[in-house]
């Protein structure tokens, strides 16, 4: 398959290093996007699935705070271009080149790495985050931005005005050109298209090489800056009367309803793994025409065991079954599981999310409850029916969703 001129002549920079405190203690031992995600997946899965079937096969993914297992998940799972080609799917570790400080901001991880991205010949950025779930073709709006001679262009998507406040807004003409910016604002623009919508920032932004080095050169310098895209770099360049365009959001997921998550928080992150097990998904897995890869070990397939008169037969309804799960008896609806789980007789499984390798004993009842990997449940457990007494061991959010951890981890083992 011939790839686009244009794909070639784009080099992708992937921000996977946020700490997620929001999603806490999922983020205890591992990065963001390294989070487990629909059985098989991990978030960031999503975004590198976008780029390849976007044809873009130049991917730097910038790593920062407890990246073990994202390494690991990437290295097993990604190198898989041809490196002889010029493709690839590089990990970039912080390198303190410009200085002795962390990553400060989604700008300053870029500048960061000015060094690298200057090292690869392209005409265009395009950055990305690594902890939201969608479908798009960054082909098309990298096209738009190259076909209108734009300076900068940012993904863009029709959020209601009082979620406003979550997000970047852009301010819009009637040409879809950027003249301003409101960072999370109470009070947002509508949009031109829609008044009763407003035009909200994805935190997808592609960039002509040149303008973003010299713009990321100018706000390293400034004192005052918080070194972030939507705060201090988009609303400068609009400012400067550069030529920014926003891109409407075009969803291959094939749904009614665009459908774009930040899951930046237990409640965002459990509702779009429940979007998954709907008889006809929000969220579709199954489009053969948008596939979404990951790193698989290998397991037998799933097992529902017993059936026999006068013992509870092994079933699940309505839920996600991956690969080496036993259900010996037990009861799942409306789940999702994933790798090597196990549920024994006896136990009931309700709206819950379970991590590989977990094993839920015999005679148990959990309900709306995220279970991280490794943990065994005991026999007679109940977890999700008295949150006031489930808070005295476990994380539970103000609407009532519990996350089973393990006790801190010494190491880590592979898949």
């Amino acid at each position: 398959m011939s790839i686009h001129p244009i794909a070639r002549d784009t080099l992708v920079c992937l921000l996977a290093g946020g700490q997620g405190e929001r999603l806490y203690p999922l983020t205890r031992d591992r990065a963001k996007p390294a989070v487990h995600f629909g059985g098989i997946y991990r978030i960031i899965d999503i975004t590198l699935s976008n780029c390849i079937n976007s044809e873009l096969r130049r991917v730097f993914v910038l790593t920062q705070y407890k990246a073990l297992s994202l390494n690991r998940h990437i290295r097993e799972g990604w190198y898989i271009l041809a490196h002889e080609l010029g493709e690839f799917v590089q990990i970039l570790p912080p390198m303190k080149r410009v200085g002795e400080s962390w990553y400060q901001g989604t700008a300053d991880a870029i500048y960061q790495n000015l060094y690298s991205i200057g090292s690869e010949p392209c005409k265009y950025v395009l950055i990305l985050s690594g902890d939201h779930v969608y479908k798009m073709d960054y082909q098309s709006m990298i096209r738009q931005h190259a076909d209108g001679g734009a300076d900068v262009t940012v993904g863009g998507i029709l959020s209601d005005l009082s979620e406003a406040s979550r997000f970047g807004v852009m301010v819009l003409d009637h040409n879809d050109r950027v003249i301003g910016w409101q960072e999370k604002p109470k009070d947002p623009k509508p949009s031109p298209r829609n008044p009763g919508k407003c035009q909200a920032s994805m935190g997808i932004y592609c960039f002509n090489r040149d303008l973003l080095m010299k713009s990321l050169i100018e706000d390293a310098e400034d004192g005052n800056s918080s070194h972030d895209f939507g705060r201090d770099v988009i609303p400068k360049l609009i400012q400067s009367n550069a030529r920014v365009y926003s891109y409407n959001f075009v969803d291959e997921n094939k749904t009614e309803a665009q459908y774009w998550r930040d899951i930046g928080t237990i409640e965002a992150y459990y509702e779009a793994n429940m979007d998954l097990i709907a008889v006809s998904p929000i969220f579709n897995l199954y489009d053969h025409d948008w596939q979404l890869r990951t790193y698989q070990r290998q397991y037998p397939p799933a097992k529902f065991v017993f059936a026999l008169e006068g013992r509870r037969m092994g079933i699940a309804l309505d839920s996600i079954v991956s690969m080496g799960c036993i259900i010996s008896g037990g009861r799942v609806t409306n789940s999702i599981l994933s790798p090597d789980v196990r549920i024994n007789s006896y136990t009931e499984v309700d709206h819950c999310i379970l991590f590989p390798h977990v094993n839920v004993g015999r005679y148990s009842r959990v309900r709306r409850t995220i279970i991280d990997r490794d943990v065994s449940i005991p026999e007679h457990a109940e977890i999700g029916y008295d949150l006031e007494e489930d808070r005295k061991k476990y994380y539970v959010t103000e609407s009532g969703i519990v996350v089973v951890v393990p006790d801190q981890r010494v190491f880590e083992e592979a898949e």
